[in-house]
């Protein structure tokens, strides 16, 4: 970084005036944002058949992932049949979460699914420090039916159960997962951002490719495994 890389510096009543103004924007997008969660709460949903994926004591039917709550969340962790170290993004994803009793006054659960083999899945949430609870499609289509397919990218599925019905009422992937993240958002208030190739960032800040910043899976190992 150079002397060139700081943004200009003013006075404080100036400051503050441009600060208001860009706070104008931001409480807008909040109000945008508080206008999507309402369309979503008003989102039709799917029934979803009976499905049985595998869990660290064996096979577990999908209304039973749910653990008596009403509503559950599920992360679809990418996997690569074979490899010791799993997609990158999405191991540092969901490390970030490792406190997750907050849901429960929600009569909420958040957990991971992937298509890794239960045992191979369970070994790799050890060896990267994962928090979260896991759960293996390796032998079932539910991943696929919720658009996680083997070899395939990830994504996020939310359900809600009624008695012992379950119904798919929300999913996103790519960027849209960012919102559930506080990792970004962080990132994303700080002077120079990112620090990525595509951001729209003032001349002579500091700029690497996409992904650059990001922990990858033995970054994680290192900080939060078995072996850290």
């Amino acid at each position: 970084m150079t002397a060139k890389a700081l943004p200009p510096v003013t006075d404080a009543e100036t400051w503050r005036r441009e600060l208001d103004e860009l706070r104008v924007r931001e409480k807008a997008a909040t109000r945008e944002l508080d206008a999507i969660a309402a369309q979503r709460r008003r989102l039709p949903m799917v029934q979803m058949p009976d499905y049985t994926l595998e869990g660290a004591d064996g096979p577990v039917r999908l209304v039973d992932i749910f653990d008596g709550r009403s509503q559950l969340i599920v992360y679809n962790h990418m996997w690569f049949e074979g490899k010791e170290w799993q997609c990158g993004g999405c191991t540092s994803y969901t490390a970030q979460f490792a406190r997750l009793d907050f849901l429960e006054p929600y009569d909420a659960r958040f957990v991971i699914v992937t298509q890794g083999p239960i045992d191979e899945a369970l070994a790799y949430k050890k060896r990267v420090g994962n928090k979260m609870t896991w759960y293996s499609t390796a032998n079932s289509p539910f991943g696929a039916d919720v658009d996680a397919p083997p070899g395939g990218g990830f994504a996020l599925n939310v359900f809600l159960r009624d008695g012992d019905t379950v119904y798919r009422t929300w999913h996103t992937t790519g960027r849209g997962t960012e919102q559930l993240s506080y990792t970004f958002p962080l990132v994303d208030v700080l002077p120079y951002g990112r620090q990525e190739e595509w951001q729209d960032s003032p001349e002579g800040w500091p700029k690497s490719p996409a992904y650059s910043g990001w922990l990858d899976s033995k970054d994680v190992a290192r900080l939060y495994g078995e072996d850290g």
